[in-house]
């Protein structure tokens, strides 16, 4: 995705909330989390949220990083969280950034670093009140099942990763790094 120019689709500097005679107040966020793998089984982890529509969007567990936690820190965290996996992170698999408005008074500008992560446990939870539903995708179908471009445009460069390199549970992680024929290095 290139980088963002600064502003929302059509905003001008200035430019006043809809009808409200008053500026948005804007916001800066920055979240982490990524695409975990069951390695032997080809499938990978989404969560299920509501919009406001009542639809169920398909995505990437995802959260706040919060005080004092790397971005590696708070995708483990927050996979954890929202699907009941524990993973471990193999390598980044990109940064996503988008504008939204939320409650109608403040843009965020948020921030999402991506990690590809592979499971070490596999029993679901959807105990995160946050999360609607949580479900294991073969990965040949995952394209077809997350909502958003970007996440789609991420599990294609996962696909190819996982498809060039051998994942050995315990010989990576965010300070070690794999070559193309999967060795470390």
């Amino acid at each position: 995705m290139p980088p963002s120019s600064g502003r929302s689709r059509g905003a001008r500097s200035g430019r006043r909330a809809r009808g409200r005679g008053r500026r948005l107040k804007t916001v800066v966020e920055t979240s982490a989390g990524g695409l975990v793998v069951d390695a032997d089984r080809a499938r990978v982890a989404l969560i299920g949220r509501l919009d406001r529509r009542g639809r169920l969007l398909w995505s990437l567990p995802k959260g706040h990083i919060e005080a004092g936690e790397t971005p590696e820190q708070t995708a483990v965290r927050e996979v954890a969280e929202e699907t009941g996996i524990d993973g471990e992170v193999l390598r980044p698999l990109g940064t996503i950034d988008y504008w939204f408005i939320a409650d109608g008074a403040k843009r965020v500008h948020k921030t999402v670093h991506h990690f590809l992560l592979l499971a070490h446990t596999y029993e679901l939870s959807d105990a995160d009140v946050e999360v609607s539903e949580v479900a294991w995708v073969d990965l040949a179908d995952l394209e077809g099942r997350l909502a958003y471009a970007d996440e789609r445009r991420l599990v294609r460069k996962a696909r190819q990763l996982l498809s060039e390199q051998q994942i050995v549970p315990g010989t990576t992680g965010p300070d070690r790094d794999l070559s193309p024929h999967g060795e470390p290095t």
